[in-house]
């Protein structure tokens, strides 16, 4: 819940009443928004795919009461460079969803358990029951929130364990939360993630620390699947550039040393 206001608003907070207060104006805000270390930072990092499943477990058990992943289908679960369930497990998940499917022989729209071809499953039909649910406001699609906010997964992260109590003189308006990476620092839902709420069976620690670093790395795999590949890529084309740029200066010496020894015998 507490993404609904802060991944789809960040420069506006929200009143209880589903209005919408501005925040203070840039430069008013001391945001904490530190750079974490992630495993598959540039240029040659790589997923953690226990990380991942981790993340997603965050995911199915706490976002995805409000937020949709439209753009996900439970197959990628089992795709190289992600979660990579086997795929058992990818059938195993995607059967304890119903979607609606049809229509049938009679005409009629009927429930039945995901395939592993299915896109995830939103939790509000459509828009307006989302908006009823929440006071008005719609909690956003989480697909490419890593990529649409600034700082990525280092906002996710910040904001989910940014909640505190305010400093001395910081009113905080009726039914509004302090976060510290959040501008404005006020917002109307409450910490979704503490200490022991999903239940890890890895041996990792129950923190929440761990909770949203898990989902942070996630949400990045989500919007980037393929950037392992990009790393790969990117790493064989800089490898073929030095090769090459090796090539093209002992060329170099070899043609302009001939030309120069010619020079020098026709200067004799």
């Amino acid at each position: 819940m507490a993404f609904l206001l802060a991944l789809a608003l960040p420069g506006v907070a929200l009143a209880e009443d589903g209005s919408s207060a501005a925040a203070p104006p840039p430069g008013h805000d001391d945001l904490e928004i530190a750079h974490q270390s992630w495993s598959f930072t540039p240029p040659f990092g790589t997923y953690d795919n226990a990380q991942l499943q981790r993340g997603f477990r965050v995911y199915k058990e706490v976002c995805s009461n409000c937020h949709s992943m439209r753009l996900l289908s439970y197959r990628n679960l089992g795709e190289p460079g992600g979660p990579e369930f086997s795929p058992k497990a990818v059938e195993v998940l995607a059967g304890q969803v119903q979607v609606t499917d049809g229509p049938n022989e009679k005409g009629e729209m009927f429930q039945r358990p995901a395939r592993p071809s299915d896109r995830f499953r939103s939790p509000f039909a459509n828009d307006q029951l989302a908006r009823n649910a929440n006071s008005g406001a719609l909690p956003p699609d989480l697909s490419v929130i890593a990529k649409a906010r600034e700082g990525g997964p280092d906002y996710i992260y910040a904001l989910l364990t940014g909640y505190r109590q305010p400093p001395a003189g910081f009113e905080v308006a009726q039914g509004m939360h302090y976060n510290a990476a959040f501008s404005g620092h006020q917002v109307a839902m409450p910490p979704p993630l503490s200490d022991g709420v999903i239940a890890y069976t890895d041996g990792t620690k129950p923190t929440l620390d761990n909770y949203a670093r898990d989902v942070s790395a996630y949400l990045m795999w989500a919007a980037e699947p393929k950037l392992e590949e990009r790393h790969q890529t990117g790493a064989r084309v800089m490898i073929f550039l030095i090769v090459f740029l090796v090539i093209m200066y002992l060329a170099k010496r070899t043609v302009w040393t001939r030309l120069h020894h010619r020079d020098a015998t026709h200067a004799a």
